[in-house]
């Protein structure tokens, strides 16, 4: 049996797993909020840190190993507190953690992409920091958010489409910062400046747009742990390693999250040195993005008609083709966009489906170990995609170092090569990685995650 108790609140019983339009609009619009904070850090921040604030490549990109490593720990304590939590009141579960922290975590953005008057050293200390609690705060709004949706319908088809809004809505936010930051940056004659021009204005508008999602959104199937009973972690860390499907999403997030934050991190560096053109930035971005859009309309019907699985792995074969072929033929801008529009059309389907695959994991875990832990499993599956951050953070900057990359001028052979790779070859072999390993390990099909939800009814009485 569940160790939580099911509480009969928000009309629990009254619910029949249907949501409307507006609030699937609502939950959606939340990672909007969530990526014009988030996105700026893994786009922006790491030429920020080369070309404005004048850190050394190698040691730019370890900001990004040790500060992502620290919020992968940060998402499991969350995650654990949230679980945790007692006296649940009017406001929720895990709503609360949106509100309260949207604020805060607008201000450490800003101060994130502030040049202060520091030697070297003090401006290394100063990256170090500020990033690291960024992190901080952005795990205790993002675990609770991404933990939710178990609370919000039980039903997998609703599950799948609220998936789907949030990678839309993830889409939209990459999009507008990819097409808006680096307008705003190069309008300004003091580089720094426009850097903190734009960063503040992406953090009011993202603030603003977490508290629309916080105010339009339902929790409908809280899980309360009984006072008497908090889980240790110890105990939480055993159930996830029974959770098979669990453990194979990590790995396979592992692989495609860094993939697809080198390609934004690198992108800037590709089209400033390789294609020559830094403002194609934001038409690239626009026209690839787009294709994104188009890619989450049919992941609903692919994944109905295929399943998500292979749905899963539909996209990594289209977004492996598309990478790989731009490394040997795109030339020239136009060509670029195509096969980028093409390498992002795949990793829509990928992006789409990781929340509800994730969100079936709760379920299975809960039939598996008895042991119902929503904010446990999300925050154990955002250490993996910390750790690719880590990974997506490091390597260009690492890479960077060894090809000889120097800012503002007229790069090598070897570092145009390096930058190629990075943004080509990187994502395309571990998309195909990604194909094998889910292919060959992953085993919870719908059919079965449909029995599952129906044999967990019966032992909770819903």
């Amino acid at each position: 049996m569940s160790q939580v108790v099911s509480q009969n609140i928000n009309e629990q019983k009254k619910a029949t797993g249907k949501l409307k339009l507006r609030e699937k609009i609502a939950y959606g619009m939340g990672d909007v909020g969530n990526n014009f904070l988030f996105d700026l850090g893994q786009i922006y921040l790491l030429k920020f840190y080369t070309d404005a604030l004048g850190l050394p490549s190698a040691i730019a990109g370890s900001v990004f190993l040790v500060t992502k490593i620290w919020d992968a720990i940060s998402d499991i304590s969350v995650g654990t507190w949230v679980d945790n939590r007692k006296n649940i009141g009017p406001k929720d579960k895990f709503r609360p953690f949106i509100l309260f922290a949207a604020l805060p975590l607008a201000l450490i953005t800003i101060a994130s992409f502030t040049t202060p008057h520091f030697s070297l050293t003090g401006k290394i200390i100063w990256a170090y920091v500020t990033y690291m609690i960024f992190g901080t705060i952005y795990s205790i709004s993002n675990v609770p958010y991404g933990s939710m949706m178990p609370a919000m319908t039980k039903d997998a088809s609703e599950r799948a489409q609220l998936a789907s809004f949030r990678q839309a809505g993830s889409n939209l936010g990459l999009l507008i910062t990819t097409v808006g930051f680096m307008p705003i940056v190069l309008s300004v004659h003091n580089t720094s400046m426009g850097y903190l021009i734009a960063v503040s204005i992406f953090a009011i508008a993202g603030v603003l747009i977490q508290i629309y999602c916080y105010a339009n959104i339902k929790e409908r199937y809280i899980e309360e742990r009984p006072k008497q009973s908090k889980t240790s972690l110890k105990e939480n860390y055993k159930s996830l390693f029974k959770n098979a499907p669990l453990m194979v999403l990590c790995l396979v997030n592992l692989f495609t999250f860094s993939a697809f934050n080198v390609k934004l991190a690198v992108q800037v560096y590709y089209c400033q040195y390789v294609l020559k053109n830094v403002s194609i930035v934001p038409y690239m971005g626009f026209f690839s993005m787009g294709c994104v859009f188009i890619g989450v309309v049919f992941v609903p019907f692919l994944s109905k008609k295929f399943g998500k699985k292979m749905t899963y792995m539909i996209g990594c074969a289209i977004w492996a083709i598309g990478d790989i072929s731009a490394y040997f033929f795109a030339k020239d801008p136009v060509v670029f966009i195509v096969f980028a529009c093409l390498a992002f059309f795949g990793s829509s389907f990928v992006n789409s489906l990781n929340w509800a695959l994730v969100s079936d994991a709760v379920e299975y875990g809960e039939w598996k170990t008895g042991n119902r832990s929503e904010g446990v499993v999300y925050s154990f599956y955002t250490f993996f995609r910390k750790l690719s951050q880590a990974i997506a953070g490091f390597v260009p900057g690492l890479v960077l170092g060894m090809v000889g990359y120097v800012p503002n001028a007229v790069q090598s052979v070897k570092a145009i090569e390096g930058i190629k790779g990075l943004m080509f070859i990187y994502p395309g072999v571990l998309a195909i990685a990604t194909i094998v390993v889910m292919g060959l390990f992953y085993k919870l099909s719908d059919k079965r995650f449909n029995k599952i939800v129906a044999e967990l009814n019966g032992r909770n009485g819903i």
